[in-house]
């Protein structure tokens, strides 16, 4: 199989040190295993500033939607209401986890270049009382747009309501101090900014908030509940854990410690994201959001050709070692590229190199020089 880096949102490109770890076959019941979980439990919640008195951490096998699920339909109860704030395909998700779960809901839609009103978020919760949980993303990466969770969260507080963030492509790469933001569960995976791999999900939790998710839970492997009561013992996962992954990102959180914590992370993201929309701007690529641009992922309208193939430009910069996204947006043709993980400014001059290249090979159809 041909090597070659990926400029996604993750899963992403990771260091060989992290992919070594899981060279390693680990016993769930070990108590050696059982202290790594702890470990990494205690570090996401210094990640997140949060003081172990009033929050918690839960991991929870699956990628991010199993997460967000976990979350979903464990927390919101029947006789509560939940307002899915979505300006993306992420959000529009959360709808779907509601419906398949029969959780009552309602749902603010905003348009995938703009982000959330916190000013209509407002109006919605002083219009309906019945309104009990609030959960937006953050980093949609849809479009690559970060939202306002600050502002909303704000707002959330203000009408005592309970916030869920799905922080799935932003956490460990933007710093988010979770308390201080009024957040009581925010959702993150093992294949994102802390650049381990897929396998499973994390919360962190609010514990007033989850303690009183007890009984509320849709699902027996999502209970975000019991996993929370099993794991807080003496870290023992409920079902079996995924081990290769866990220990993959033991070794990630150590890495980003190295790397001098999210702040450095953050930086290295935002001039990596600087540079592509740059280079891509001087071959004629637009970025499709031009203000709250975030620094995990960029979406670029295609350029003015009716000619313009992007499985053809795949096919060009994947021969040439590196894999970007098709687009999701649906007003609009796009394609995506990321800047996370094992990736630094030399990948992104090498990226728009290549596809230099390829519009050099379409000149008569592009008009690229």
């Amino acid at each position: 199989m041909n090597a070659y880096k990926l400029l996604t949102p993750g899963p992403l490109t990771t260091t060989d040190t992290v992919k070594q770890e899981m060279l390693f076959d680990h016993c769930t019941w070990d108590d050696d295993y059982k202290r790594i979980t702890l470990d990494i439990r205690k570090k996401l919640l210094q990640l997140a500033h949060a003081d172990a008195a009033t929050y918690t951490v839960v991991l929870m096998q699956g990628s991010g939607t199993f997460g967000v699920e976990s979350v979903l339909s464990s927390v919101v109860g029947d006789e509560d209401k939940l307002l899915i704030v979505a300006n993306g395909a992420y959000g529009e998700r959360m709808e779907d986890i509601a419906k398949h779960g029969s959780i009552p809901y309602t749902i603010y839609k905003e348009a995938y270049h703009r982000i959330p009103s916190a000013e209509k978020i407002e109006a919605i919760l002083r219009d309906d009382t019945a309104i009990t949980h609030v959960a937006m993303v953050h980093s949609e990466t849809t479009t690559g747009i970060l939202n306002d969770i600050k502002a909303v969260g704000e707002v959330v507080k203000k009408f005592g309501r309970t916030f869920i963030v799905d922080a799935m492509s932003s956490f460990g790469g933007v710093d988010i101090d979770v308390e201080a933001m009024g957040i009581d569960f925010i959702i993150s995976s093992a294949n994102k900014c802390i650049q381990g791999v897929p396998g499973f999900s994390f919360i962190i939790c609010n514990k007033g908030a989850l303690e009183k998710s007890q009984g509320k839970a849709r699902s027996l492997s999502l209970d975000l509940y019991d996993q929370y009561k099993t794991m807080d013992k003496d870290g023992k996962w409920r079902f079996t854990s995924p081990t290769h992954t866990v220990l993959a990102f033991y070794k990630a959180l150590e890495e980003l410690d190295a790397e001098g914590g999210i702040a450095q992370r953050e930086i290295r993201y935002r001039e990596n994201n600087q540079l592509l929309i740059e280079g891509m701007k001087a071959l004629g690529i637009e970025a499709y959001i031009t203000d709250h641009q975030g620094p995990i992922i960029t979406t670029f309208l295609y350029p003015a050709s009716s000619n313009f193939s992007f499985d053809e430009m795949y096919t060009f910069i994947k021969a040439r070692g590196y894999a970007i996204y098709p687009g999701k947006v649906t007003e609009a043709d796009t394609f995506r590229i990321g800047n996370i993980g094992e990736i630094y400014k030399d990948d992104i001059l090498n990226v728009t190199a290549i596809i230099k290249e390829f519009l050099a090979t379409k000149e008569d159809d592009y008009g690229t020089h």
